[in-house]
């Protein structure tokens, strides 16, 4: 078994910017904090660190000898911000999460916004408040959520899968039907091999009318992995009620 990926800690990044012109010119060293992984014996991912003091934003993959030139370890900075920090977020993610359960919608959103404040571009935090939304009928704030969701490539890949599925099956049975199109479009703009998509997103379709276009989603789930029942016994049904 591999132990990559790791997580490393944080990392701060010297960069000299000359200020200044002429006799008045002077060197400045600017210091950013970045967390870091290890992927495997040769690559690196660093994405920096927010204001709160958690990784947040694009990931950046670096070869292990510009990682090693460029970076140095900050165990210090790590263990009294960055550590106590992420606690923090994944507890307030994790209440929300049990509130939301309990069909406690008020606490799980007050919880999911805490969480957000500390990172506005956590996923799970974000599919937590989205499928709060979705739940109440808050079309607006649900829109502003979604928009998030479709600018984070992280959130439509595997890791966040489960997530992802909770998301996409409430929109569609709470009748957010448009908003379900983009959001399963978006997923297949990443990762476009997925039958479970294109069978869900099928099934958006069902629920709009579109008949032509949910057989077209099924045959693609099928085109994919041709023992998936429930996708057969769908086409079925619908290419039965189309003639």
């Amino acid at each position: 078994m591999s132990d990559f990926p790791q997580i490393l800690g944080v990392y701060s990044l010297q960069l000299e910017a000359e200020l200044g012109t002429g006799g008045t010119q002077s060197t400045h060293a600017n210091v950013t904090y970045w967390y870091a992984r290890q992927l495997g014996e040769d690559r690196f991912e660093v994405q920096p660190l927010n204001a709160q003091h958690v990784p947040s934003g694009v990931r950046s993959e670096l070869k292990a000898m510009d990682f090693l030139k460029q970076y140095t370890p900050e165990p210090s900075y790590y263990r009294i911000h960055t550590v106590p920090a992420l606690k923090s977020l994944a507890r307030k993610i994790e209440m929300g999460t049990k509130a939301f359960a309990e069909g406690k919608l008020d606490e799980a959103e007050n919880q999911f916004i805490k969480a957000l404040m500390i990172d506005d571009k956590s996923v799970e935090a974000n599919y937590g408040l989205g499928e709060v939304y979705s739940e109440t009928k808050e079309f607006d704030k649900l829109r502003g959520v979604l928009e998030t969701l479709l600018g984070l490539s992280e959130a439509f890949t595997y890791v966040h899968r489960q997530r992802f599925n909770q998301f996409g099956i409430s929109l569609r049975k709470n009748g957010h039907y448009d908003e379900s199109i983009r959001y399963y479009e978006k997923s297949l703009e990443i990762v476009d091999e997925d039958e479970n998509v294109y069978f869900n997103l099928a099934r958006v379709y069902f629920e709009k009318g579109m008949n032509d276009r949910c057989i077209t989603n099924l045959q693609q789930a099928l085109s994919l992995n041709p023992e998936f029942i429930e996708a057969q016994k769908f086409l079925k049904y619908c290419q039965k009620r189309a003639a």
